[in-house]
């Protein structure tokens, strides 16, 4: 599809997917992971992958923790809608967002 198609599309899409972030304010960044976090603990005991899938993420979660701080403290990304608690140097969220995402892939490949 080229540039321009994308973009239009892409467009569309921002008119119809709601804005939680008005609803949620700076508790948004949380609530997504809540929901992802959910499907990924479903997904994972379903699969009866929960344990596994727990020893896992404590291997990955060291080198996640670096490479996010890294690259929050040299401006890579910045996150508006967050709750501005910090632990260890990075947002809430973000330590959160390290469990998740690992998570939810295994719980993704485990299904299959």
């Amino acid at each position: 599809m080229p540039a321009a198609g994308f973009l239009a599309v892409r467009a569309q899409l921002l008119g119809v997917i709601p804005d939680i972030g008005a609803a949620f304010g700076p508790y948004t960044y949380l609530a997504t992971e809540i929901v992802w976090g959910t499907v990924a603990i479903w997904l994972l005991y379903r699969a009866r992958a929960l344990a596994s899938a727990a020893r896992t993420i404590v291997v990955l979660y060291p080198i996640a923790y670096v490479w996010d701080w890294y690259t929050l403290h040299i401006g890579v990304f910045a996150i508006p809608l967050r709750t501005g608690v910090e632990l260890l140097g990075i947002p809430i969220e973000e330590h959160i967002f390290m469990i998740v995402v690992p998570a939810l892939v295994l719980a993704i490949h485990e299904n299959l």
